[in-house]
């Protein structure tokens, strides 16, 4: 087994958005590299060396298994895959990403292909105020001064302005930032799957809808007319309280919270179920309700195609769900788009699943998490 070495890293982006890349990064650099322990704050600083935009720099504190060599690689290839056109003159240009190793552990290394400590770090403010948040004692091999010293002794006079959003130093630092995302969806578009994985994956407290102990749900699909009200208000009822009774209470060794439903949901299904009268009756209930339930950070809309949706349905075999109709999900689904085009856009993100199978194939499991930070990452950093 081999043995963890300690890298320090600087990371800086002055083309698009320049904090979205850097993180966006840090989350590649922690998937291919090895554990980052601590992220500096970003800092803002004028282009070095060349008329250009501004830059955002930030140092990172980094636990390999990987060899120098090796971890420039991986370093490089990111660079790459973010856009990087490397410009093999000596003339610096701007860049959408930019990773170097500052140290190394304690190592000196002076090779053609990389030098360790890096060579021009004790002239850049932009690396060694960033490298004093994370490691303001570390001591350069070569000239036996700390970062401290380093950076009081540092000549560089330009402006540096430090950033109010924060870098995640890993996905789950992410998403335990966003407190609490709602996991929606049609009948069978796999809300309670996905709520589960992203529970499991990511040390959430998981609320899940019991739907299924409702008593009225199996004679609503054989007589909608008859127990649609009824089956309305139950849900009505006990959504509030188990919804309002888990939102509410804390759980110390969980990080942030993930349902498989959103309370909103039964405003929707009321009014494709239910006559106009019996509505507006059930409505001015919900309102009141509704005022004093949690509002998730994140309100995530899997859409699928209805003859998917059924599909689906029949593959989970509960019996009472044999007879819906194609009709029904479809006014089910117009239901979701209207209540969504009065929904903050910030707030919620449509995700079109149909293609997707995110339980068996890990990759698609992916791309649905990368759809989620993507968009949480683009209101963060906008």
């Amino acid at each position: 087994m081999g043995v963890y070495k300690t890298a320090l890293l600087s990371i800086g982006s002055n083309l698009g958005n320049r904090q979205l890349l850097l993180q966006k990064a840090i989350f590649e650099i922690s998937k291919v590299a090895g554990e980052i322990r601590q992220v500096s704050a970003t800092y803002e600083t004028p282009s070095w060396g060349f008329e250009g935009e501004d830059f955002l720099n930030a140092c990172l504190e980094l636990q390999t298994l990987l060899s120098p060599n090796d971890l420039l690689k991986e370093l490089l290839d990111i660079e790459t895959a973010f856009g990087r056109e490397r410009n093999h003159s000596e003339s610096y240009q701007s860049r959408t990403l930019d990773i170097d190793i500052i140290y190394y552990d304690k190592e000196v290394i002076n090779t053609d292909a990389l030098t360790i400590p890096h060579p021009k770090m004790q002239e850049r403010k932009f690396i060694l105020k960033p490298l004093a948040d994370i490691s303001p004692q570390f001591y350069h091999p070569i000239f036996n001064k700390d970062t401290r010293n380093l950076l009081q002794e540092c000549k560089d006079k330009s402006s540096i302005t430090k950033q109010i959003q924060r870098l995640f130093k890993n996905r789950h630092t992410f998403f335990a930032s966003l407190q609490y995302v709602a996991i929606e969806g049609n009948i069978g578009a796999g809300k309670t799957t996905l709520a589960t994985k992203i529970a499991d994956d990511f040390n959430a407290k998981l609320i899940l809808e019991r739907f299924a102990e409702n008593p009225f749900l199996p004679n609503f699909y054989i007589d909608q007319s008859r127990y649609a009200f009824p089956l309305e208000m139950s849900f009505l009822a006990d959504r509030y309280q188990q919804f309002t009774e888990d939102t509410n209470q804390l759980d110390l060794f969980k990080s942030f919270m993930v349902s498989d439903y959103d309370i909103y949901k039964s405003l929707i299904f009321a009014k494709v179920t239910l006559q106009q009268n019996e509505f507006d009756l059930y409505r001015k209930v919900f309102n009141f309700m509704y005022k004093e339930v949690k509002k998730p950070k994140i309100y995530v809309y899997l859409y699928q195609t209805t003859e998917r949706l059924l599909q689906q349905i029949k593959q989970r075999g509960r019996d009472y769900e044999q007879n819906i109709e194609l009709t029904y999900l479809e006014k089910i689904n117009r239901g979701y788009f209207d209540f969504l085009r009065t929904y903050p856009k910030e707030n919620q993100l449509i995700m079109d699943v149909s293609e997707l199978d995110f339980v068996s194939r890990k990759s698609d499991y992916e791309t649905v998490l990368t759809k989620i930070e993507d968009f949480a990452l683009s209101n963060l950093y906008q």
